[in-house]
């Protein structure tokens, strides 16, 4: 595999080297090699940045597949004659039929992005904790400031069991969780700083821009003195380093109750560098996610004081941002299991 940049092509160099005798090949995607890489997009020249960032992506991947075919082949090497006229094994048991290598496969395009993403937000100090498909009022609602007679509450609008239990309909259920799991870090000095990818669930109308299943990234901050600024800058330098080049941001006012205040936030089209085209409706602007900084009630209820310490939370969804990476023009096709589509990703 070759590169046109000089410390990519030794990166990948060193890396192919140690998947040879690396006693845990996978450890290698999270490798300072990899970090340092990512960490460099937003440093290259604006006209070098979209390339030096794609063949950073592509070194990745390339490095995926060859753990993968690495497993592959250890898998077959531990397989011991098949029955192929029954699902079992020599022996009788069903409990060696799931060795079976995979001859031909890819990983799903949400999970490619998903890791990317991960990845970005990790070299920029951000832990990742994955959030729940099934959770209780309290932390869907109760912990985040709804009053009780919002109209999220009501069935019609959320999905929920006759046990009571619901579908999240965001990864913020995990903000009362991560909160009270890592306050002691503000008594030691330090920030919280954790991301919460993870699948919701809506009652939507289905059409080619909105499903009932969709995939989110929570991200939330918590300091003293952590202020908008921070906010700002912390989605801008992750949206710069996903997109490969510089990018023009801005916000307006919204509500969420858990955050004020809060905004949308926008990013200028990173494809048509504002000129308009048909990814941002010919207005130059994407709005990109909802954001804000975390309401004191939410604080209070998570045992954390809230004039002491401030701190920001946003939610994005990662299915929009996959529509728009490789020009999907429908949301349904990521759910559909359609080969013909996913064979583009492999």
């Amino acid at each position: 595999m070759k590169f046109s940049f000089d410390e990519i092509a030794k990166a990948h160099e060193l890396l192919v080297a140690q998947l040879e005798n690396h006693e845990n090949p996978a450890a290698l995607l999270k490798s300072e090699e990899l970090k340092n890489l990512y960490a460099a997009i937003p440093k290259q020249k604006p006209e070098q940045r979209a390339a030096f960032g794609q063949e950073v992506n592509s070194l990745k991947l390339f490095i995926e597949q060859r753990i993968s075919d690495q497993d592959t082949q250890a898998a077959e090497a531990s397989l011991g004659p098949i029955d192929i006229t029954a699902p079992f094994d020599e022996n009788g048991s069903l409990d060696d039929v799931s060795l079976l290598p995979a001859s031909e496969g890819s990983i799903h395009p949400l999970n490619q992005e998903l890791d990317r993403v991960l990845s970005i937000f990790e070299s920029m100090g951000f832990a990742a904790v994955e959030s729940r498909q099934l959770d209780d009022d309290y932390h869907m609602f109760g912990s985040l400031n709804f009053p009780d007679d919002h109209p999220a509450r009501d069935d019609y609008d959320t999905f929920m069991t006759e046990e009571g239990l619901i579908a999240p309909a965001h990864t913020s259920t995990m903000q009362n969780r991560v909160l009270k799991e890592h306050k002691k870090k503000l008594e030691d000095g330090a920030n919280i700083q954790v991301v919460v990818p993870g699948r919701c669930f809506r009652n939507e109308d289905v059409d080619a821009r909105h499903e009932h299943t969709l995939h989110q990234v929570e991200g939330v901050m918590v300091g003293e003195g952590i202020n908008v600024g921070n906010l700002i800058a912390t989605l801008k330098t992750f949206l710069e380093a996903f997109y490969g080049q510089k990018l023009e941001v801005k916000t307006q006012p919204a509500y969420f109750p858990f955050v004020e205040p809060g905004f949308e936030f926008s990013m200028s089209c990173p494809f048509c560098a504002k000129k308009g085209c048909k990814v941002c409706s010919q207005e130059g602007w994407i709005e990109i996610l909802g954001c804000g900084m975390i309401h004191p009630n939410v604080m209070k209820e998570a045992g954390i004081d809230s004039e002491k310490y401030t701190g920001f939370a946003w939610g994005f969804g990662l299915d929009r941002l996959v529509m728009m990476q490789y020009n999907v023009d429908d949301i349904r096709w990521f759910h559909s299991g359609k080969i013909e589509f996913l064979r583009q990703f492999s």
